[in-house]
């Protein structure tokens, strides 16, 4: 008998070791990072095995894995709405979140309400859903925040952020993935009345709210350690800040003067250093102060340092920024000095660059990166360079940007297979060896 206790043990060790879920917006720790083995090291002939196809409607949201189940976003309607330009276009249509079941792809339910989208690009949600054990947290691109029941969908509660807080949805909607943290669900939010909000996760209830802003912006809430202690960071069009995480009390911030009001890339930390970067060069390096809550200004806006990111989050390791540039390169920047180490057109060097985009992940040494034009890539980063390993066409570009047909949705990375969607369809694919 203990015999067998033993091998059932040492089965489901295993199985923590090399199995992992992809709960929210870049995974469970929240770090683009895959902690799985037993992936392809090359694609096979023929490719991967596609595992199932499930039709869905339009969005740019990725999808959420978790404990079996799939979870998604989507907006139908019968308005055109695959329109690239930056003006706000109304259109009415039903924002729906989805959960299917991994291991087949069918619809176990789906929760649905009505919606005017007021916004510029409006295929749909831009964010991906927040799985917190029995709940999950979606929020629409115009500003409905639910919190759904992951067994039947049922509705635990909702706020409408555009409602509450008195506010519009940005040019491109509601970006900004929201955080799980402790009881607290945090939430980008608003502009005069609050740009950041922590309700209780379990009730909805407002705990505390932070800030201001001429304009929401698309950066989500990033959470890091400094100074001793956690530091809750937003990024707006005209500052950066830093907030207590349980009662939202301000710690320090530091002025920005995004471009036209956009800022789409969430703070990354190397180190003591927090780096920000947006449209037409404005960079920011920040020094985080070690004996109390605070920074320094170490450069900002230098056209020859840093990257602009755009689309993609950038991926840091060994005290570089690894990301895309707004002209579509891919570029290695050393930190803290912003030297941009090299330049490639890496996966993406048949397409046009403007905004180009690849969802950037590493699993052990090597990296995943989900371009635009639905080609997954394996590939090495490092200081000396990007080296493309093997390269396969998952899923067609539905929508179009710049003049080009793109697919800009993260893709989810679980149990050893990708689940990536368009505005047609969402599929699983397996990557195991």
């Amino acid at each position: 008998m203990f015999l067998i206790w033993f091998i059932l043990l040492g089965l489901l060790v295993g199985r923590t070791a090399s199995a992992d879920d992809w709960p929210q917006w870049m995974g469970t720790r929240r770090d683009n990072v895959w902690r799985e083995e037993g992936l392809l090291e090359k694609f096979p002939a023929g490719g991967p095995k596609v595992l199932w196809r499930t039709p869905i409607a339009g969005g740019y949201a990725g999808p959420a894995v978790a404990a079996g189940r799939v979870f998604v976003t989507d907006y139908v309607t019968t308005d055109v709405v695959k329109i690239a330009n930056f003006e706000r276009k109304t259109s009415s249509g039903v924002e729906r979140v989805l959960c299917l079941d991994e291991a087949t792809g069918k619809i176990l339910w789906k929760h649905e309400y009505p919606v005017v989208y007021t916004i510029a690009y409006p295929s749909g949600p831009r964010c991906t859903p927040t799985i917190d054990g029995d709940r999950v947290y979606t929020l629409g691109a115009e500003g409905h925040l639910l919190c759904l029941n992951v067994s039947d969908g049922s509705v635990l509660w909702s706020r409408e952020l555009k409602n509450d807080y008195k506010t519009k949805a940005a040019l491109w909607g509601y970006a900004g993935h929201p955080l799980v943290d402790g009881p607290r669900l945090i939430c980008v939010a608003g502009t005069d009345v609050a740009h950041a909000v922590a309700f209780d996760k379990l009730t909805g209830k407002e705990l505390w709210r932070a800030g201001t802003a001429p304009e929401q912006g698309y950066s989500p809430p990033t959470m890091i350690e400094a100074a001793g202690g956690r530091q809750l960071v937003f990024m707006k069009p005209d500052g950066i800040y830093a907030v207590e995480p349980e009662t939202g009390r301000l710690l320090w911030e530091a002025p920005y003067n995004a471009d036209s009001g956009s800022i789409i890339m969430s703070p990354v930390q190397v180190g003591d250093y927090l780096y920000v970067g947006g449209f037409q060069e404005k960079n920011l390096l920040l020094k985080l102060l070690r004996d109390k809550p605070g920074v320094e200004v170490v450069w900002r806006n230098k056209a020859k340092h840093g990257l602009s990111a755009v689309n993609v989050q950038p991926f840091v390791a060994d005290d570089h920024i690894y990301g895309f540039h707004e002209k579509g390169d891919l570029r290695a920047v050393a930190i803290p000095s912003g030297e941009i180490v090299w330049k490639s057109a890496g996966p993406l060097a048949a397409r046009p660059q403007g905004s180009g985009t690849a969802f950037i992940v590493r699993a052990a040494d090597r990296y995943w990166l989900f371009a635009e034009n639905g080609d997954l890539v394996i590939a090495t980063l490092s200081p000396q360079g990007y080296s493309e390993i093997d390269r396969v066409h998952l899923i067609e570009p539905t929508n179009v940007a710049l003049g080009r047909d793109v697919v800009w949705c993260a893709p989810a990375y679980a149990n050893r297979a990708i689940i990536v969607r368009n505005d047609a369809e969402i599929i699983r694919v397996s990557l195991a060896k």
